[in-house]
């Protein structure tokens, strides 16, 4: 089955929250899209493969477990290809683009902990040769709700949320069955379960519970947003004074087209805790909104910047639960690439 503009729509847009936590997932979806099961998971396996469907899996909350680290680099533009093959490399890394900014390598480590990930980081600088800006969250104001794909700008309409529980030890297992996706099969809680040695009541009834409890954000088709036409994203900073930022920052979460905001350490030579994404179809419609936010937030006599992302190096899912691939892990760059590095 091909899937047509309209039928990537329905598969996508309105389940990319609230994905049945029934036996038969597909089957609650093929009713509403008038196809038979067969044909929907024919549709998601053949938009995962185009690209556009990164996975249905699980955005967790950031302090439901495990840890992730924004990281930048200030790369020679000659050598910013082999330098970011060695980050793309490693299995932590989940997000890798090019910003235009002197800072120009932006990445995303995770990990099952803190220490995991400083370690990690410690292993890029010393294969890379540079330093990295190391940018621990402190708070989330928005995080991913999803994109909606009929706008010109991409967010998801913000719902309201509890402060979250974090994963209990016994329950990181289905975690990182979540985290690395659902199987396209007619009944996917039973394969975790089968898994897992539990029920596959006992599998929804702890996904409820997270939903519940703020644990997780969304359960739901995860997409590529470059695939899906959002071209242009940018990544605002703003240095706000430490009373206010909390403030700003809800400010700017209730922004419409704003995607992600979220408050960051600081680091030297850094000084900015506040940022904000935006994605949308072109530059144009990014700029708009983030003048609006700008402006709506009370942000104009803040320092700030606006770094575009110019290329997208790597885009994956996290692995705060899941455990990394044993011959990755020993070592986060291939010989040849380090060599690329070196010369």
């Amino acid at each position: 089955m091909e899937p047509r503009s309209d039928l990537r729509l329905a598969l996508l847009n309105p389940w990319q929250r609230d994905f049945p936590l029934v036996r038969e997932p597909f089957a609650r979806i093929a009713t509403t899209v008038g196809l038979s099961t067969d044909e929907v998971l024919m549709g998601y396996t053949r938009l995962q493969h185009e690209g556009a469907l990164s996975r249905i899996g699980g955005v967790f909350a950031g302090n439901a477990g495990g840890a992730a680290l924004l990281a930048a680099m200030a790369v020679p533009p000659e050598r910013l290809d082999a330098v970011a093959a060695v980050v793309s490399n490693h299995p932590g890394v989940n997000h890798n683009y090019q910003r235009e900014h002197s800072n120009n390598l932006w990445f995303v480590m995770t990990g099952h902990d803190d220490t995991a990930v400083r370690s990690a980081m410690q292993s890029l600088e010393e294969a890379a040769g540079l330093s990295a800006l190391q940018l621990r969250m402190q708070r989330a104001y928005r995080i991913d709700l999803g994109f909606d794909l009929r706008g010109s700008t991409a967010p998801m309409p913000m719902t309201a949320t509890p402060d979250a529980t974090p994963v209990a030890e016994a329950d990181r297992p289905l975690a990182a069955l979540l985290e690395d996706g659902l199987p396209l099969t007619p009944r996917p809680y039973d394969t975790w379960a089968q898994t897992l040695g539990r029920t596959p009541e006992s599998v929804l009834h702890t996904l409820q519970q997270w939903l519940d409890q703020g644990t997780l954000r969304r359960i739901g088709a995860i997409v590529r947003h470059h695939e899906l036409g959002f071209d242009a994203n940018a990544m605002s900073v703003f240095n706000i004074p430490d009373a206010l930022v909390d403030t700003c920052g809800e400010a700017l979460a209730r922004v419409t087209g704003v995607t992600l905001a979220y408050r960051r350490e600081r680091a030297e030579g850094w000084p900015y805790n506040l940022y904000c994404m935006v994605h949308g179809r072109d530059r144009t419609a990014v700029r708009e909104v983030i003048a609006r936010a700008i402006a709506d937030a009370g942000l104009a006599q803040y320092p700030h910047e606006v770094l575009f992302s110019c290329r997208r190096f790597k885009q994956t899912g996290p692995r705060r639960f899941r455990a990394l691939p044993e011959a990755a892990a020993a070592s986060a760059a291939t010989p040849e690439v380090l060599d690329a590095v070196a010369g």
